[in-house]
């Protein structure tokens, strides 16, 4: 059987909202593990603004290699839209285990971060183009003298709010179109998407006919009435 190295990612401000908060991390762990398998090290990161430094995760793929355990983490359903995790993920060739998302592999991973990647780069470009042709229109850039302090901080949420639903989307496009390269049935594929935190577009759990409209590239607007 083998031992575990766990990471657990928290934020002072958001902590025990979600089941993102630490004492929810350490007990979905424990009550993954099975007789006979025990967690040698622990690892701690507390998020830290848009910077993309994770030390505790470095410090805890090392351990995990120093000890040939495997690296334990208790929500993959964010991390995933994370690229800085999920490179250093990919880079360090350690075994992983994710508690809700028990399916997923370093392949699966490895589509992940593609496609995280892809959509960081798509948004750059996307903003960098809107600003100029703002600019081309004779538009000032820039914030308006008017515009609070308030306003600034929800404009920012918000574009962060729809960035993560556009890429959480564009992951569970991917990982549907994998499992079902596997032969999964839709039913199957729909049930692991919900277990593993991806929502549709409109927050709610994936049915069989939603993942059929994934993996075909079908838009709901589009899509036959059944």
């Amino acid at each position: 059987m083998p031992d575990y190295v766990a990471y657990y990612r928290v934020s002072t401000a958001r902590q025990g909202q979600s089941g993102l908060g630490l004492e929810a991390q350490q007990a979905a762990v424990r009550t993954f593990l099975s007789f006979g398998e025990q967690i040698v090290a622990e690892f701690i990161e507390i998020e830290s603004g848009r910077k993309n430094a994770r030390p505790q995760l470095v410090a805890a793929m090392q351990a995990a290699k120093e000890a040939g355990a495997v690296l334990l983490v208790a929500k993959l359903d964010r991390l995933a839209r994370n690229l800085a995790f999920l490179t250093a993920l990919m880079e360090s060739r350690v075994r992983f285990k994710a508690v809700d998302m028990p399916a997923a592999d370093e392949f699966t991973i490895h589509v992940l971060g593609a496609v995280a990647e892809k959509e960081a780069k798509a948004i750059s470009i996307r903003t960098k183009d809107a600003l100029a042709a703002k600019k081309a229109r004779g538009f000032q850039l820039g914030t308006p003298a008017n515009l609070t302090a308030e306003a600034r901080v929800k404009g920012q949420q918000q574009r962060q709010l729809n960035a993560q639903a556009s890429l959480a989307n564009r992951q569970a496009t991917e990982l549907a179109r994998l499992y079902r390269s596997l032969q999964w049935d839709y039913r199957r594929i729909a049930a692991q998407l919900t277990a593993s935190g991806y929502r549709t577009r409109r927050g709610c759990h994936f049915t069989a006919a939603g993942v059929r409209r994934l993996v075909l590239g079908i838009s709901a607007a589009t899509a036959p009435k059944q």
